[in-house]
């Protein structure tokens, strides 16, 4: 995929921007002695980097490095260093690169919300035994799929399809859980529309005191409950956080079964966030609220 000069320039003065500050904030706060020589290439660098690999349909970083920045983008990347730097490079980046997608690429709440989980798997079941790079840190959880080993990425969106807010948790931590943190929903209100595997009356409680009503479909063995059209309809709207899922698997490639570190497998998955909030097109729905004279009888 051929990128665009202005595409490689917005996302790289997002960065930079917000590196210059974070470094103000963050320097005076050091512990210990600065190092006196700094990396050939800026944190804004590798971190415009990272997110184009994530938009631009190559497989691995290292074929994208070496065959497509430090040939066809030598204009916009003049000082790169070699791939075995750059990885070392990618890993010190991770906490501002959180931040940066905390605090700038994330959606605003319309009061209208969806919330699922999905599995990010790192290895093949057959290869669970002899998976060194994660172990006791991914565990062993279940899906719809089936099992599978690795970690889940829990997401909440709007309807445009933006990201509200995410938590990456192991793979056999409740789907419920996230929702009982107030930092995961500190910002959402209105309704919540979530699957069968969010049900649950307790929380459902706690979450309407706190201003948000939690929606779900209902299991078969339960007793039916009355509901208003819109939300039945909303309900069946759900399968746009599923593309979200989709896209950002096979689109920003947020699960592979290569990495080599749980450092990389972080700052993988958060640069793939990233460069799903520049896509010019998000899987959405259109919402409209009509008012009507219209009387009603009853």
């Amino acid at each position: 995929m051929n990128f665009t000069s202005d595409k490689v320039t917005e996302i790289f003065y997002l960065a930079d921007e917000f590196c210059s500050e974070f470094e103000k904030v963050l320097s005076p706060n050091l512990l210990g002695n600065l190092p006196k020589r700094k990396p050939k290439m800026s944190n804004s660098e590798v971190i415009t980097i990272m997110v184009l690999f994530h938009t631009g349909g190559y497989r691995t970083m290292k074929h994208f490095y070496l065959f497509y920045v430090q040939k066809h983008l030598t204009k916009d990347f003049p000082t790169t260093v070699s791939y075995n730097r750059f990885t070392e490079l990618m890993q010190s980046v991770t906490l501002p690169m959180t931040i940066f997608l905390k605090t700038c690429c994330l959606g605003e709440c319309t009061g209208i919300s969806f919330v699922d989980s999905t599995p990010v798997r790192v290895c093949k079941n057959k290869r669970i035994k002899r998976n060194k790079v994660f172990k006791d840190l991914a565990t062993v959880g279940k899906s719809t799929m089936g099992y599978f080993f690795g970690f889940k990425l829990h997401l909440i969106v709007n309807e445009k399809g933006e990201i509200l807010n995410f938590v990456i948790t192991q793979g056999n931590v409740d789907d419920r859980e996230p929702l009982k943190n107030d930092s995961f929903i500190k910002k959402l209100k209105g309704k919540l529309y979530a699957d069968k595997g969010y049900i649950s009356s307790e929380l459902t409680k706690v979450l309407f005191v706190d201003g948000l009503h939690l929606i779900t479909s209902i299991r078969n063995n339960m007793k039916n409950c009355l509901m208003e059209l819109k939300d039945k309809i909303m309900l069946r709207k759900r399968s746009v956080i599923e593309t979200i899922n989709d896209e950002l698997k096979n689109m920003c490639q947020i699960e592979h079964s290569r990495h080599r570190s749980f450092g990389n497998f972080i700052s993988n998955l958060i640069s793939g966030l990233i460069a799903y909030s520049f896509f010019p097109k998000k899987p959405g729905i259109k919402y409209e609220a009509i008012e009507t004279n219209q009387l009603a009888i009853f």
